[in-house]
C-alpha cells in the first residue's frame, strides 16, 4: 500500500490573519489577549483538532468556527481547546497555609463560619478541579485538627471550558496528578482504581459532595453565583486580561464577596493600583473590608 506523504507546513499552518481573526475573537468573547507570541501554541492546539475533523485547511476551519450560525458545538469545542491551562493539587501551597492558619480561624471566630452555617468558597477559574478538590480537603483536615466534627464548608468551581468541568466533576486523575502529595492525606481522601495499566485516582464521596461546579465565562455582565462567598480563588489567570478587564472581573467577583471575605490571587499577579474594593493583607492575598 502507498504510504500517504505527511502534511505539508504550507497546507497546514495558520495565517497571520487568520490568527488574528481568532485572537480578536476571543479578546471578545472570553476578554483573554492572545499576543502573536501564542501563535505557535494556538497552531499547535488547533491542529490537532484539524486532524481530527480531517480537515486540511485552517482558514476553512476559522471561517466555520467564526460564522455566526455554523459552528455550534464546534465552537464550545474551540473555546475548550484555546482556554484550557494547566493546574495542580495544592498549587501555591502558601495560600492553602494562609487559609488555615489565619483566614479560617479568622472566619470561624468572626462569624462561626463552618459551625453556625457553611464557610463558602469560589474556585474561578477552577479548571479540572484540582483546586477545588484541594480546598475541600484543607477544610476537612482543618476541622480534624480544630476537633470540630460538625465544621461545614462548600465550594463552587466555576470555568469557561466545559471539558474542564467535565473532567471536575467526574473527580478521576492519572496517578501522576497526585504523586506528590502525602501518602496520608491521599489515603484519606482519595480512591484508588483498579487498572494496573492505567492507574487513576478517584476524590473520595465525603470530598466531591463538598464541591460544585457551574459554567461561567468572565465576560458576562454579571454573574449567575446565588451565594455570598467568604473565600474567592482567582489565581492565575489575570495575566491573560488587559488593565481594564481585570478590573471589571475583580470588581464583578467582589460582589459576592462577604465583608471581611478573602481574595486571592496568583503569586504571579497583583491588584495593587487597581480600582477594587479589596485592601491586601498579604503577598497575593486580598480582604474586602469589614463592616464597622
Amino acid at each position: 500500500m502507498e504510504q500517504k506523504t505527511p502534511m505539508t507546513e504550507l497546507k497546514y499552518g495558520l495565517s497571520d490573519k487568520d490568527f488574528s481573526r481568532l485572537a480578536k475573537f476571543i479578546q471578545t468573547e472570553c476578554g483573554i489577549q492572545m499576543p502573536p507570541s501564542k501563535k505557535s501554541l494556538v497552531t499547535a492546539r488547533l491542529q490537532k483538532r484539524l486532524r481530527l475533523l480531517k480537515m486540511e485547511s485552517f482558514t476553512d476551519y476559522v471561517d466555520w468556527v467564526l460564522h455566526p450560525s455554523a459552528a455550534g458545538q464546534e465552537l464550545i469545542n474551540f473555546i475548550d481547546i484555546i482556554t484550557t491551562n494547566k493546574t495542580d493539587f495544592f498549587r501555591e501551597p502558601g495560600h492553602f497555609d494562609f487559609m488555615t492558619k489565619s483566614a479560617l480561624p479568622d472566619l470561624l471566630d468572626r462569624q462561626q463560619a463552618g459551625v453556625r452555617r457553611p464557610v463558602q468558597i469560589w474556585s474561578a477559574p477552577c479548571s479540572t478541579g484540582e483546586e477545588p478538590y484541594t480546598m475541600a480537603i484543607v477544610l476537612r483536615e482543618f476541622a480534624e485538627n480544630q476537633r470540630l466534627p460538625q465544621y461545614k464548608g462548600q465550594i463552587l468551581g466555576t470555568d469557561l471550558s466545559t471539558r474542564a468541568l467535565k473532567h471536575g466533576q467526574d473527580a478521576v486523575y492519572d496517578m501522576d496528578r497526585v504523586s506528590t502529595l502525602p501518602i496520608a492525606i491521599k489515603k484519606k481522601y482519595m480512591l484508588r482504581g483498579r487498572n494496573q495499566d492505567n492507574p487513576k485516582v478517584k476524590m473520595g464521596p465525603e470530598i466531591r459532595q463538598m464541591v460544585s461546579f457551574q459554567h461561567l465565562n468572565f465576560m458576562d455582565p454579571s454573574y449567575n453565583v446565588n451565594k455570598t462567598m467568604d473565600i474567592i480563588f482567582c489565581r492565575n489567570c489575570l495575566i491573560y486580561f488587559d488593565r481594564p478587564t481585570t478590573e471589571a472581573i475583580v470588581n464583578k467577583l467582589c460582589r459576592h464577596l462577604a465583608p471581611g471575605g478573602y481574595f486571592f490571587v496568583g503569586h504571579s499577579e497583583t491588584l495593587n493600583n487597581l480600582k477594587v474594593p479589596v485592601i491586601q493583607v498579604a503577598p497575593t492575598i486580598y480582604q474586602l473590608p469589614k463592616k464597622g
